[in-house]
């Protein structure tokens, strides 16, 4: 999407926010034991007192309301009887649609207690989306964002899932462009002004690539490794990109 004028900047901040602030108190809201349908239905309860429609479900006939994804599983998890236990690495992924607008945000925390390993993989993944965000500007190469991305997991140890990507958002769940988490010399696209995009780094200890599981939705890297992922919707200017998905 590109944004033409204010009534579509203030629709979309609109539904943005709201799923930054769905996204926050579920993060403030999991704990040990509980499971993650239960975690889902306490978003989505949200989501619909706001007004706003589940994205996945919506879209795709996802059987969830939010994507909840636990250590070693990294997107697409479904909610249902999984417990989660102290030491999880869990990623929340909330969108939705609002008045014909799409907001999609996600981030990945731990279940008390955690460590060394777990935090800076969520500091690093964090890192990785930020500084993807600030090479986003209108005109520069979109490889400049998946330049950024990979080179923070470079120095850090840490690999880059490659088969999932950032994209286009706003009219739609999923639009043009596919953004890639690692740099492709070949990509010659160029971003403009008031283009709508997230930024969402996928990171992971031992692993580059997700497979999908039997149940047809889950994306998971082998056993034994960690995964996270941070992601904003953005708008792209000649400056600073806008980040939307930002709690009112």
């Amino acid at each position: 999407m590109t944004i033409q004028n204010d009534a579509q900047l203030r629709g979309l901040t609109r539904v943005c926010r709201i799923v930054a602030s769905v996204l926050a108190a579920m993060q403030a809201h999991a704990r040990a034991g509980m499971t993650t349908a239960e975690l889902d239905a306490f978003g989505e309860q949200l989501l619909l007192a706001a007004g706003a429609a589940p994205a996945p479900r919506k879209v795709y006939g996802f059987p969830g309301a939010t994507c909840i994804s636990v250590n070693e599983e990294v997107a697409h998890g479904i909610p249902g009887e999984r417990a989660l236990a102290a030491g999880d690495v869990v990623n929340v992924d909330v969108s939705a649609e609002l008045d014909g607008f799409y907001g999609d945000t996600g981030g990945s925390f731990v279940i008390p207690p955690t460590d060394a390993l777990k935090e800076r993989l969520l500091a690093v993944t964090r890192r990785a989306r930020d500084d993807g965000i600030r090479a986003a500007t209108a005109n520069g190469l979109v490889s400049h964002v998946s330049k950024a991305i990979e080179r923070v997991a470079r120095r850090t140890g840490f690999r880059v899932i490659r088969n999932l990507t950032s994209h286009g958002v706003g009219e739609a769940l999923h639009e043009e462009p596919s953004i890639y988490n690692y740099f492709d010399p070949r990509d010659t696209r160029r971003f403009h002004a008031g283009q709508v995009i997230t930024v969402e780094p996928f990171l992971a200890t031992k692993s580059n690539r997700v497979e999908e599981r039997e149940d047809g939705w889950t994306l998971a890297v082998r056993r034994g490794s960690h995964a996270a992922q941070f992601e904003h919707t953005i708008m792209i200017t000649r400056d600073t990109p806008l980040i939307l998905t930002l709690p009112h």
